[in-house]
């Protein structure tokens, strides 16, 4: 596993994320540089960030992403290198979403933006799928959250009730994801 090489051409972040997340009692200070991919908006790079919170685990590292369409936005291994957890931000594909569930042990998606339409031709194809669960973040709110992010970004994030705290700099961000599809706690 470890860290992957940087693209040359991508922007590197440096994240520092105090995550106190009560609803599983977790309570970490996570610091990571994060590779942006020049095509890669602000806000994608702010998803990826709150999926790291919201699934946190220790082996939990940022895949390729948008360098390796084969890879997740981030995922987690076993110490014997399978894939444990897949995990990708947006509104991917019935398909992809059906690869992964089908071939990790546990798939999630936290999408954001537009997800209207998404959710009309997409998920109902994927409803049946156990092992993946389905995030949807509150467009106004993660949209205020990527705005102007710093190449040095200093964030506390506090889950609790479901709801994610984000301090960034003198505001505080409020957001509620709507989970679509829990995964079903026996897989």
């Amino acid at each position: 596993m470890g860290q992957y090489r940087m693209a040359s051409n991508s922007t590197p972040y440096k994240l520092h994320l105090t995550l106190s997340d009560t609803d599983r009692g977790v309570y970490e200070t996570v610091r990571r540089t994060i590779a942006r991919h020049p095509s890669e908006t602000e806000l994608r790079l702010t998803a990826r960030i709150l999926a790291l919170g919201l699934w946190w685990h220790e082996r939990l590292e940022f895949g390729r992403g948008l360098s390796d369409v084969d890879e997740p936005a981030l995922w987690r291994h076993s110490l014997d290198g399978q894939v444990e957890h897949w995990i990708d931000v947006g509104r991917p594909d019935a398909d992809r979403m059906t690869r992964a569930s089908r071939h990790q042990p546990h798939a999630s998606v936290l999408a954001y933006g537009s997800t209207d339409v998404w959710r009309e031709n997409v998920l109902p194809k994927v409803r049946q799928l156990d092992a993946l669960e389905i995030a949807v973040l509150p467009q106004a709110e993660t949209d205020a959250l990527a705005q102007d992010l710093p190449r040095s970004i200093d964030w506390s994030l506090m889950i609790t009730d479901g709801v994610l705290y984000v301090g960034r700099d003198d505001a505080q961000h409020e957001l509620t994801p709507e989970w679509i599809k829990r995964r079903d706690p026996a897989r």
